[in-house]
């Protein structure tokens, strides 16, 4: 079972992100700050929940939160400034836009940096520990299948409804085969030859 937060004295945020390793596509970053008795069975790291009950856990985490935020940050912006820091600061972002704010955060993984005056700590796997982390990453990661989803209809050769964006062997032969559209991250190798890792 999950840990409601790391620390219960404080208002504490979780934070977590999802797309980093797509080719295509922008990451999407959510703060979240749940009550203090917040516990559904069915949440977890949402990597290891199915869609279908990220989607359902979405609706209970946006109703019943105390606040939460999402927040999207594009291909042009990732390739400008690269992944690590297009997370970090679509993270930032996020946390910023919480009312109220928060006293304390944790962030999912091991690499975070910020102007925000309040104390923060990095978990590695936190999303699979802490309740709040897990509830962002289930915002981050259905806000972004919604919007691959919308972007499939628009390239729809590139199978984004089921990759999402992500590096698989059917995104790569499109790539091959179609080109890259506008929103690959020109800073991601997107080349066929990958296909030879397959």
């Amino acid at each position: 079972m999950l840990e409601n937060c790391f620390q219960s004295e404080l208002i504490e945020a979780g934070c977590d992100e999802a797309g980093r390793g797509c080719l295509a596509g922008s990451v999407f970053a959510a703060a979240v700050i749940l009550p203090p008795d917040f516990h559904h069975p069915l949440l977890n790291d949402s990597k290891q929940m199915t869609e279908r009950r990220r989607n359902i856990l979405r609706e209970i985490i946006e109703r019943e939160a105390i606040a939460w935020h999402v927040e999207e940050v594009t291909a042009e912006r990732i390739d400008k400034i690269n992944i690590l820091n297009a997370s970090i600061e679509g993270m930032n972002l996020s946390i910023k836009a919480l009312t109220p704010q928060p006293e304390y955060v944790i962030i999912d993984g091991n690499r975070f940096h910020t102007d925000l005056t309040i104390p923060w700590r990095t978990i590695i796997k936190g999303d699979g520990k802490y309740a709040n982390i897990a509830a962002a990453s289930v915002l981050a990661k259905t806000h972004r299948d919604e919007y691959m989803m919308r972007l499939a209809t628009e390239y729809p050769a590139y199978g984004w409804d089921k990759n999402k964006g992500y590096p698989t062997r059917e995104h790569r032969l499109a790539i091959r085969q179609y080109g890259l559209t506008p929103y690959h991250r020109l800073s991601f190798n997107t080349s066929p030859e990958q296909l030879e890792l397959f």
